[in-house]
C-alpha cells in the first residue's frame, strides 16, 4: 500500500543518533516521530536534538503509536529478535542492525515470521551494500571482470569500539551480544556472500587479547568477555570442478584504525576494494592496476558524518522510504532476513571451528 509519509522510530540512541536519524530526516516523505533507548534520558536527548515528538520509556511503547509505520532496531544484538518479532506482529516495517540476533536459532525464528507477512519490509542494515563504489565492484563481479574466481582476501583492521583503550560496556559482554566478529564480521561475511556468493565452510581462530577493560563507573578493572581478534579461512561451492578459498582477518586493535581491503584473483582479472572506497582493477596478470571508484553525493551533504557506514547508510535510509512510499517491500541489493540468517549460521560456524579446531561446514 502506498504511503505519503513513512513514520520513523528508532529503537536506540548509539548509531541511531549519529547516523540513521541524521539519515532520515534528509529523505522526503520520512519523518522521525518516536525514539526510545535502555536509558530513557537518552531518548529525551535525541528527541529533542532532532524534535523528535515522543521520547518512549520502552519499545513495547514506542511499537503502539499508530504513527510509527518503519521501526529500525539498532539497540545491542540481545535486543534484535525480541523486539524484531514485536514489531512484525506490531505491523511494522523492521530494519534490524546486524549481527541479526544471538544465533541462528533465534534468526530462524525471525526470517520465518518475516516470510509470513510479505507485505511488511524486513531487511537487515548491511548499509555497505547501498554503498556507490562497493556495489559498482559487484557489478564488475557480476560481469565476469574476474572471471573464475581463484582466491579473495578481506582485512577490517579497526580500532574504534574495540581498542585497548576503549571503557568496558556491553560490547565487552557477552551476554550482550558484544565483539567483533558479530559487530563487523557481520559485515564481511555478508559482503563476500553478497559479492563472490554462499560460504561453505570455514576454519577460524577467535581469541580476546585485551583480557580486561576499565570499568568508568566504578573505576575498577572487569573481565572483557568478547572477541577482539578474528580470524578465519572459507571455502566457496565448487563450480565445474574448482573449489574458490578466501581469508578473512579481523582486528580492533590498529592504534589508528588501520586499513581495510577486499582482494579478488580470478582468472581474468583483479580487483582491489582499498582503503573501503578505492577500487583498483587490472585485467590478466601483466597490466596495471586503473581506478573504477565512483563518487559518493552523501560526501558532499554536511549533516552526514564523514565516514562509510554514514554515508551508505543515507542510500540506504533512501531507498527504504522510496520503496515503502511506493508500496514496494523488496528493494535491490538490500540484505533480507533469510540474507541475515546465513550470515548468522557463519558466524555461528566460525565459533563452533574455534572450540573444535576443525573445519566446519556451514549449517552442519
Amino acid at each position: 500500500m502506498k504511503q505519503d509519509k513513512i513514520g520513523i522510530g528508532l529503537i536506540g540512541t548509539g548509531f541511531a543518533r549519529s547516523a540513521q536519524a541524521p539519515a532520515f530526516q534528509l529523505c522526503d516523505g520520512a519523518e522521525l516521530v518516536a525514539v526510545c533507548s535502555g536509558h530513557y534520558e537518552n531518548a529525551v536527548k535525541v528527541a529533542s536534538e532532532f524534535k523528535i515528538a515522543n521520547a518512549c520509556e520502552s519499545y513495547e511503547q514506542l511499537l503502539a503509536l499508530e504513527e510509527v509505520s518503519l521501526v529500525v532496531v539498532s539497540a545491542p544484538p540481545y535486543l534484535h529478535h525480541p523486539i524484531s518479532i514485536a514489531a512484525l506482529n506490531a505491523g511494522k516495517h523492521v530494519i534490524c542492525e546486524k549481527p541479526m540476533a544471538m544465533n541462528a536459532n533465534e534468526a530462524r525464528e525471525m526470517t520465518e515470521l518475516a516470510a509470513t507477512k510479505p507485505n511488511q519490509l524486513s531487511i537487515i542494515d548491511h548499509e555497505l551494500r547501498f554503498n556507490p563504489t562497493w556495489r559498482r565492484m559487484k557489478e564488475l563481479v557480476d560481469g565476469g571482470f574476474l572471471g573464475d574466481l581463484h582466491h579473495i582476501s578481506v582485512t577490517i583492521a579497526s580500532g574504534f569500539r574495540h581498542s585497548a583503550q576503549r571503557p568496558w560496556n556491553w560490547w565487552s559482554q557477552k551476554s550482550a551480544g558484544g565483539g567483533l566478529l558479530g559487530a563487523l564480521g557481520s559485515h564481511a561475511i555478508d559482503a563476500i556472500r553478497w559479492m563472490f556468493g554462499e560460504i561453505e565452510s570455514v576454519s577460524s581462530a577467535v581469541a580476546t587479547l585485551v583480557p580486561e577493560r576499565k570499568d568508568p563507573k566504578t573505576g575498577e578493572m572487569k573481565k572483557n568477555e568478547t572477541d577482539d581478534y578474528c580470524s578465519f579461512l572459507v571455502r566457496f561451492g565448487s563450480s565445474e570442478g574448482r573449489t574458490s578459498h578466501g581469508v578473512v582477518m579481523l582486528s580492533s586493535l590498529f592504534a589508528s584504525g588501520g586499513k581495510n581491503q577486499i582482494t579478488a584473483v580470478g582468472s581474468n582479472g583483479t580487483l582491489v576494494l582499498d582503503g573501503e572506497e578505492m577500487l583498483l582493477g587490472a585485467i590478466g596478470y601483466n597490466h596495471p592496476f586503473e581506478e573504477m571508484s565512483l563518487a559518493d553525493r552523501a560526501r558532499e551533504i554536511s549533516v552526514i558524518p564523514d565516514n562509510i557506514w554514514a554515508r551508505s547508510f543515507y542510500h540506504l535510509a533512501r531507498e527504504t522510504v522510496q520503496a515503502l512510499r511506493e508500496g514496494r517491500t523488496e528493494i535491490a541489493h538490500a540484505a533480507t532476513f533469510a540474507d541475515g540468517l546465513r550470515c548468522q549460521e557463519v558466524i555461528d560456524s566460525i565459533l563452533r571451528s574455534e572450540t573444535e579446531q576443525r573445519w566446519i561446514n556451514i549449517g552442519e
